[in-house]
């Protein structure tokens, strides 16, 4: 057990959570206390350097907004028209969120039918043995919010939740439940950012998404928080018949970067599209752990993530498919495709299949490569400095997920900032058409 696992109770005393929530939270409060601390000897957090994580000291919870984040408000968010919740350094921020229909609650204000429903799908989904950190959600649950959207319903606008975090040395712990009812539909935005000072906190944030009978959820989970933030988070989703989830998911990387998707087919016909894209640089840190479990017949999933490595940075990438003896009919496909730009920088790539049933397609694969030396020399044929070459090649190599966006206000939000992050140029977006040439 480690001074991080004691520190992190100890916060305990200063919350005052809900009453009918205590019983979640004893309960993961001794399970995270009995749990060893990960080390590289354990299989799952075997890559990811947790060393900074464990001096880092957690004294207090973090404060609420302070007028001169009015400027990152307006510099940082997405000009999309939603729903919108906003919460600095863990803390709800009404001055900025917007007017809330009945389908979307803060656990805090639910009424006693949504209270029965929270207990009903909170901390259902997966077992704290695999995720810690889940367990640490859990053990420091005092609020969350709840979308809920009824049978044979729509959500009007998207929900739009923002998480920001300030250079103080305090603890967030966000949670977002999703319930879809059967034959409903939603569309939610996840975006994590901080500002410009050098970030020294920790965010624990956790998302569990229950899709009932064809239901149809749009989820993007956006990281662009400063590169010395230290964040792990996670999704958890469970697929009911014909259910479909398309997400996407996007980390620019940070001193701490880690994300588990836990997604489980558990009625038949229901359909999954993953996919995500991650840019660490100088000495960031971005791992990515998918676990996706076929537990039923006729089940369709597709996940795909790109990744380039800049300077002397780190990218962990684990995707595993389990499928199950009965689940017969699965169609699954993962493929990771990482570049290195520099002789430091550094990946770790694991693909697995774990196929227990014996009729069934499924496919896997990973590379990793510098950029395309013919491809840059046809550019530079044509004109182009090698910089500007590198540049191109480099965007377009993951410009071709960025364009199946379906969100076309997210879409247009994220194109131009990841072309300035590569070349400060956003003239060179027209450059996305020479993806193609990064294959060899």
């Amino acid at each position: 057990m480690s001074d991080f696992q004691h520190q992190a109770i100890r916060l305990t005393a200063q919350q005052q959570p809900l009453t009918w929530l205590e019983g979640l939270r004893n309960k993961a409060t001794d399970e995270w206390l009995a749990q060893p601390w990960p080390t590289r000897k354990t299989e799952h957090w075997k890559y990811t350097p947790m060393q900074g994580l464990q001096k880092t000291l957690l004294h207090t919870w973090g404060v609420a907004a302070n007028p001169s984040l009015d400027k990152t408000l307006q510099d940082e968010l997405i000009p999309l028209d939603a729903y919108r919740l906003i919460f600095i350094n863990g803390v709800f921020d009404a001055k900025h969120s917007s007017n809330l229909p009945e389908s979307i609650v803060r656990f805090s204000q639910a009424n006693a039918a949504q209270q029965a429903l929270i207990e009903k799908h909170l901390g259902k989904i997966v077992e704290g043995e695999r995720h810690l950190f889940a367990t640490l959600n859990n053990a420091w649950l005092d609020d969350g919010v709840l979308l809920h959207v009824p049978r044979n319903q729509r959500l009007e606008k998207p929900v739009y939740i923002v998480n920001i975090v300030t250079a103080v040395a305090a603890a967030s712990n966000q949670r977002l439940l999703i319930v879809l009812d059967e034959n409903s539909q939603a569309e939610v935005v996840e975006h994590y950012f901080s500002n410009a000072d050098t970030q020294n906190g920790f965010a624990n944030a956790l998302t569990e998404v229950h899709l009932g009978d064809n239901a149809n959820l749009h989820h993007y989970r956006l990281n662009l928080e400063e590169e010395h933030a230290q964040h792990i988070g996670a999704v958890h989703v469970d697929l009911q018949r014909n259910a479909r989830l398309r997400g996407f998911a996007l980390a620019l990387g940070s001193s701490l970067m880690r994300v588990d998707y836990q997604l489980n087919h558990r009625g038949q016909g229901a359909e999954l599209d993953l996919q995500g894209i991650y840019l660490p640089r100088n000495q960031q840190v971005v791992d990515y752990h998918t676990n996706i479990c076929h537990w039923v017949p006729h089940c369709t999933s597709n996940e795909v993530f790109r990744g380039i490595v800049s300077d002397s940075a780190q990218a962990i990438f684990n995707g595993r498919i389990y499928i199950h003896k009965d689940a017969q009919k699965t169609l699954a496909e993962l493929s990771n495709k990482n570049m290195l730009t520099s002789n430091k920088a550094e990946v770790n790539t694991k693909p697995e299949l774990e196929i227990y049933a014996d009729d069934v397609k499924c496919a896997h694969g990973a590379t990793i490569s510098q950029l395309n030396a013919n491809a840059r020399y046809y550019l530079q044929s044509r004109g182009l400095s090698r910089a500007e070459a590198d540049v191109m090649l480099s965007f377009g190599f993951i410009n071709e997920l960025l364009e199946q966006i379906a969100q076309p206000v997210v879409h247009d939000y994220l194109q131009p900032r990841l072309a300035k992050l590569f070349g400060r140029d956003n003239s060179l977006i027209a450059a996305s058409a020479l993806a193609e040439l990064t294959d060899d």
